[in-house]
């Protein structure tokens, strides 16, 4: 299931015009690092096409009945804030969960570069 989500939210950044920086698939959530391509480049619409895809393959191919709670959470950087200790945070999420000793351990996280530990 974790491979038929991530090709849905691959395919939908690069449809949207976001590159996906970081991803982190958790047993009941996922986290996702995004950076506008485009100026056109709209989050909102990112987010719902991603779900409704993901949805779809879950329903049809798993029988899974609702894969989503409404809306999301999202969380614009600031200025003192670097894309790197985000990236870090996506990736240690298993790590804070128990769920493994080291985020690198985790197969279902990923970045297109990975932070050295800060």
């Amino acid at each position: 299931m974790v491979a038929c989500t991530h090709r849905e939210v691959v395919r939908t950044c690069d449809n949207e015009g976001f590159a996906l920086l970081a991803y982190c698939y958790m047993p009941d959530h996922l986290h996702l690092t995004l950076e506008g391509t485009r100026d056109n480049s709209d989050l909102r619409r990112c987010v719902k096409v991603f779900k409704q895809r993901v949805a779809y393959v879950l329903r049809t191919e798993f029988s899974v009945p609702r894969a989503w709670q409404e809306g999301y959470y999202d969380h614009v950087l600031r200025s003192d804030e670097t894309t790197d200790l985000v990236i870090r945070y996506v990736l240690d999420n298993p790590v804070r969960a128990g769920l493994v000793a080291r985020s690198e351990e985790y197969q279902f996280s990923g970045a297109l570069y990975w932070p050295e530990a800060m």
